[in-house]
């Protein structure tokens, strides 16, 4: 596995990152899961606090206590939950972060946070407070670094020129190619890294492509109709036949710019996480080929969630 800096912090992550959103709640499954992903060489793990209202952080909490020290946590905040009426709404506040913190340490079991980040955002939050509780957290050593995680392009910009974050993460695939236009470049310029989550969009970029396209992709997916999605996957595939696997393509093309250091992908099986190591992730996509599945697919553009 490759190891890649996070920024400008002193934190090393790999170049694939568990996201465990889909682990479950069998704490048994999980353990296996992330045991698996470890074993492979993946040193961060990505969750939320929002994840299963709570559940998800206390089950990684209770699986890592013996190997903490050997790997990196990342968790997110910014949706005031309820765990016992299951609803939430958007709290970006300084005190909310402060106290949510706490919470948080609890459930995972440990005194710090390797890298937080605020689960969202919008341009008419108090951007300036929230980055306070963040900046107060990294100097009382609660946390080693922070950033946010978003698609919005404005956003994003607001938290570049004001704040010291290490990271942003945002949905990246080749069937989602927003980041491309007007987000990479820019993050890359001031040593932040991405972190893309959703590369296999929905699982519609893996081996199991044309059977998820029928499942997931019937009213479409973002600018594409479902016959393109169809047309994608069958030249995607023809691609993976002389050169990868659908999802060593998937990843290694997100991958392939210098912003992005770690691909974030959910498993919800050990076999799942094992067709995404298997990729040989120490080798970048070829040039002939990431150019290929540029003409293949689109660069969609933004236009809501600005």
């Amino acid at each position: 596995m490759k190891i890649n800096q996070l920024g400008k912090s002193n934190i090393q992550i790999s170049n694939l990152t568990l996201g465990c959103m889909s682990l479950g709640t069998n704490k048994k499954q999980a353990k296996n899961i992330i045991d698996c992903a470890l074993h492979y060489g993946i040193n961060h793990l990505d969750t939320a606090d929002l994840y299963d209202f709570g559940l998800n952080e206390e089950i990684i909490g209770e699986i890592i206590q013996d190997k903490r020290s050997d790997l990196i946590l990342t968790t997110k905040v910014g949706n005031h939950f309820n765990k016992g009426t299951k609803d939430w709404y958007w709290d970006p506040s300084k005190a909310y972060i402060l106290n949510e913190v706490k919470e948080s340490l609890q459930r995972l079991k440990t005194d710090y946070i390797d890298f937080y980040m605020l689960h969202g955002g919008t341009l008419s939050d108090p951007i300036p407070e929230t980055i306070e509780a963040f900046e107060q957290l990294k100097k009382e050593g609660i946390i080693r670094s922070y950033g946010i995680s978003s698609i919005r392009p404005n956003v994003i910009r607001e938290y570049v020129e004001k704040s010291s974050i290490d990271g942003v993460m945002m949905q990246y695939s080749m069937l989602d190619r927003r980041p491309e236009e007007e987000i990479l470049d820019l993050l890359q310029d001031h040593n932040i890294s991405v972190l893309a989550r959703g590369p296999l969009a929905k699982g519609m970029l893996s081996q199991q492509s044309y059977k998820l396209i029928q499942e997931k992709g019937q009213n479409g997916y973002l600018g594409y109709s479902l016959d393109e999605l169809e047309e994608i996957s069958k030249r995607i595939s023809t691609l993976s036949e002389q050169h990868h696997s659908m999802n060593e393509l998937a990843l290694k093309y997100v991958l392939h710019h210098p912003a992005v250091t770690s691909a974030v992908f959910g498993a919800s099986s050990t076999n799942q996480v094992t067709e995404n190591v298997n990729i040989n992730p120490q080798e970048s996509l070829p040039e002939n080929i990431y150019q290929s599945i540029k003409n293949i697919t689109k660069p969609i553009k933004y236009t809501n969630h600005r």
